[in-house]
Order: structure tokens, then sequence, then C-alpha cells
């Protein structure tokens, strides 16, 4: 089939007018974030089983008529693998499509495999061998290569026969709903944001620090996400994690200590060395008039409580009745890491599940039902903080 390359505001309400009358659409995005925070919108596919279209969103100042697309719950948004796209759309639009029918979860539901490529997808489905030759392409960059913009519509041409074959079984075992609140979940984390005072929670070896330290990483952990999100540049590139970690630990006094972290560089010291000596200075004097029962506490890892690994080993057992009772396979249900947030929420009390306004994953959508009785039977009531 051919493509259409959508380029004016006229062309985009004509076909997505159409697209509005299908009951499902397949839709991709292609974006660049190399230095950046945030994904950067540079080509939107969509294939609505008539039209296969390929939308410049740089090209069109009002994309008003995709949204409402993206926006419309009567027509299903099929996509694969979908974690990024939304994220993509929310950054792009201040939207996220619904309902998303995501048919790499929707095929591990069917134990096809717990994280199917999209190319592997289409030639188990399809008997079709997909060319990923243009997966580096920089998207934002114009023109795009014909070769480029073959590359984009393959990616949504196979997906809505995919969707058929997939949806039709997911409804034979009665868990369509569990592929549509997937994604809802997946939205809401998407659209949750961490609080720039509790971002020192996802820095790596965090609980080597004693409270004076903590403090100082707070603080600068707090001022990195906060300059990446008003910069949109990634977190790494505004001052590397391991160098703000070792600039808590050994609470450095000086731009000059500063320069002599192994791996920092000239640029960084200049552009930023102020600040952070500034900010370290003003942590610890903030710490040093902090009443002792207001200061911050040494950060827990679960390894360290005794119940933990028999806790865990139980969770996991838990889960993999759920699986067998549902027929499906147990890396659907939980992993690790799920069960491991659980834990973070019950026995910490500061998680970053928590201090985002969630709830752990196991607790939320179609898992809810299943594992909360036998989690409160467990660990007891749900906490309240």
């Amino acid at each position: 089939m051919q493509y259409q390359l959508i380029t004016t505001y006229e062309q985009l309400v004509a076909v997505c007018n159409l697209a509005q009358q299908q009951k499902a659409v397949a839709l991709d995005t292609e974006f660049v974030r190399t230095r950046t925070l945030t994904p950067h919108l540079g080509l939107i596919q969509l294939y609505d089983g008539e039209q296969l279209l390929l939308i410049d969103p740089l090209a069109i100042d009002n994309m008003q008529p995709f949204i409402d697309l993206l926006e419309n719950k009567s027509v299903v948004k099929v996509l694969h693998s979908c974690s990024e796209d939304l994220e993509t759309f929310l950054v792009a639009f201040s939207t996220i499509p619904e309902p998303v029918f995501d048919t790499q979860f929707a095929a591990s539901l069917l134990d096809m495999g717990p994280s199917l490529g999209y190319a592997r997808l289409v030639e188990m489905i399809c008997d079709v061998s997909l060319d990923k030759g243009e997966s580096r392409t920089d998207w934002i960059a114009r023109p795009l290569r014909e070769s480029q913009l073959s590359y984009a519509a393959n990616d949504v041409l196979y997906l809505l026969p995919c969707y058929h074959e997939l949806v039709g079984k997911i409804k034979a075992i009665g868990k369509e709903h569990w592929v549509y609140q997937e994604i809802n979940l997946l939205a809401d984390k998407k659209r949750a944001e961490m609080p720039a005072d509790f971002a020192y929670l996802s820095i790596k070896n965090n609980w080597r620090l004693n409270s004076e330290q903590l403090t100082v990483l707070q603080a600068l952990a707090s001022w990195r996400l906060t300059t990446a999100r008003n910069k949109d540049i990634a977190l790494n590139f505004v001052f590397k994690e391991g160098h703000m970690f070792e600039a808590a630990q050994r609470l450095l006094s000086s731009k000059s200590e500063l320069s002599k972290i192994n791996g920092v560089n000239y640029q960084s010291v200049r552009r930023y060395g102020e600040t952070i000596i500034s900010l370290i200075e003003e942590a610890r004097a903030r710490f040093a008039q902090t009443p002792v029962k207001l200061r911050l506490p040494q950060v827990l890892r679960l390894i360290d409580i005794p119940q933990y690994k028999k806790t865990l080993a139980d969770l996991k057992a838990i889960s993999e009745q759920i699986a067998r009772e549902n027929g499906v396979n147990n890396e659907v249900v939980s992993s690790k890491k799920q069960l491991n947030q659980l834990l973070k929420w019950y026995w910490f009390s500061v998680d970053d599940t928590r201090v985002q306004g969630l709830k752990p994953d196991v607790l939320s959508t179609w898992r809810e039902p299943l594992f909360l009785p036998k989690v409160k039977a467990l660990l007891g009531e749900q906490p309240d903080r």
C-alpha cells in the first residue's frame, strides 16, 4: 500500500475525519531524544485500514484534528510497546490517547513472549520480515528520505492486521479489559511527576549516605531535576549522577575540590560549579539548624529488612497462584520490581510511588482484585500515611 505524506492542516483535517469513522487505527511515532529530557516528536504514522499516513508535525501548526482523534474514545488506538509513544504524545500535545490496545502486552497475555518486538510479531502473524535499517534516523531533520518514510510506514502497515488477530484471541479468554487497563495504568504513571524534593530517592547508592550527606544530595538532586525540566536537558547532561553523589558524599566546599572529582569536565565546573557549592553550603547550614528528630532519615534498602526475603518469596507464590488461576504467564501478573514496589510502599515511610500520588502496580487496575485480599492477609491493611 502506498503511503500519503501529510504536511498541511487541510490535509490533516481530511484524513483525520476519515480515520474518526473507523473502529480502530494503528499508530506509531518517531522521535529524537539524545540530549533532551523529553522526546521531540518528528513523525506520526497512522493506518486505519484504508489510509496509510505519515503526518509531519513539524510542518503543521495546528494539530487539533489529530488530537481529537487521539481523544475519541470510540476509536481504539493500536500501538506496540507504547510506553515511549504515550510520553511523546503527552509532551507534544498534552494528552494521551484512549483507549489504547498494546499489541505487545496482548501478545504476552497469549504467552507469545514477555517482550515481543514488533518485527517478530509481524513475522509470527503476517509472515513478513521487516527491514529495521533506518531505526537510527534523525527524525527531526528535513527532508526525510524515501527509505526513511517507507521504513516508518511499515511500522503501522502490519500493526492493524496483528491487532485483529490478537483482539479475537484476547476476547476469547475474557481479558480484553486487562489490555486497556494496563495501558491506563501506564498513562497514569506517565502523567505523574516526581516532586523535585524527592528526586534523591532514585539516586543510586543513596543508602550509603548519612543524614547530613543525604540532605546535601536532596538539594543537589532537586536542583538537577528542576534545571533539566526548565531547560529540557537530559539529567546527566546537567550533571552526572555519579559526580553528584560524590559531591554530596564528600561534602565539597570549593570549585577546586569539585574539579578534582574523576570525570568532571571543566565546562561543568564553569557552568554550575558556584551553584553546586552554594547548594552544598546551604544544605549543610539547614541540616545544622534542623532538630535531630526532623532530619532526613537514612535511606533504607529492602534487603536490610530481616523479613524481606521470606515476604518476597510469599508474594512470588501469590503471584504464581494468580497466574495459574487465570491461565497466563507469571511474568504478566507481576515482576520482582513490582513486588518490591509493593513492599516499599508498605514498609517505608517515604517511597517514590507514594510521593508521586500513585499506588503499587499490583494494587491497581485489573491486578487489584486479584492481589488485594491475599496481600492484606500477608501484610495487613494498606498503610495510610
